[in-house]
């Protein structure tokens, strides 16, 4: 089955215009979610809307609220909200243009492909994806999709490009608050190169396949092990932490010694063969 395109329309360079879809460039399907099973009827719970004092309540009864101080409301129709939402505009202009290192990580939000809609927008595609990658630039837009606004970041990516929402500024905490009891001093230089030698024994080029989750694949075998029982009896493994230290004082000059000297555990088969 095609994947479906999260939007189409026209990104536009002046008075170029390009012809584009987007899909999404990550999937929920790997997650494990449960429901809130009635465990002696064993079906699924239901949430009801209740008011404190009254109960149940009908939808449409229902409004929206906005808290402007504590249990003082003002409240809004689904009209009124609807009476403001931008309408989707199918234009994506692209409007500055900036280095990739100038946007901070904390303000990358969901990831998509973008890719031509026809071959007519092809050749444009291609000449904005090169310019990009030569300029070493990332180009940044307004989306208005489902009557919102989105900010966003455009950077090539292997033969396509990459698109991706960024959070607004006052959607992002100033993080130097958190920060303002750690010490201004500066770690023993012996320290530092035992720590720098430390992590080039252990640099490698970034390969997401090369990393599991862990947990969700030992939820997986618990969950077809209790389904192979047929059993309601609780399935509990111990964890074997005979490789803890035992202490939470250590040397770190140490420690970090005995991390230099110790080999870096082995990698998976794969990546054995492909050395």
């Amino acid at each position: 089955m095609a994947a479906r395109a999260y939007w189409r329309g026209h990104i536009r360079l002046a008075l170029v215009s390009i012809a584009v879809e987007l899909f999404s460039a990550t999937k929920s399907g790997a997650k494990i979610s449960f429901r809130q099973i009635h465990e002696p009827s064993g079906k699924r719970i239901n949430y009801e809307k209740v008011v404190r004092g009254i109960g149940p309540v009908d939808r449409d009864e229902i409004v929206k609220g906005f808290e402007k101080s504590k249990g003082n409301y003002v409240l809004l129709t689904d009209e009124e909200i609807d009476a403001v939402k931008l309408e989707s505009k199918k234009t994506l202009e692209l409007v500055q243009f900036v280095e990739a290192c100038e946007i901070d990580p904390l303000y990358f939000e969901k990831p998509y492909y973008v890719a031509p809609q026809d071959d007519l927008a092809e050749e444009a595609f291609v000449v904005l994806r090169d310019a990009l990658r030569k300029a070493k630039k990332v180009a940044l837009g307004q989306l208005s999709v489902r009557g919102r606004e989105k900010l966003v970041a455009i950077k090539p990516c292997g033969k396509g490009l990459l698109l991706e929402t960024l959070r607004y500024a006052d959607e992002v905490r100033a993080g130097q608050a958190f920060f303002e009891d750690i010490d201004d001093s500066k770690p023993a230089k012996e320290l530092l190169d035992m720590a720098g030698t430390l992590i080039e024994q252990r640099s490698a080029p970034f390969d997401a396949s090369e990393f599991e989750d862990r947990y969700a694949a030992e939820l997986k075998k618990l969950i077809d092990k209790k389904a192979k029982s047929k059993s309601d009896t609780a399935i509990i493994e111990e964890d074997d932490d005979s490789g803890s230290s035992g202490g939470n004082v250590i040397d770190l000059m140490a420690a970090l010694k005995k991390s230099v000297e110790e080999k870096p555990k082995k990698t998976t088969s794969r990546k054995r063969k492909r050395a």
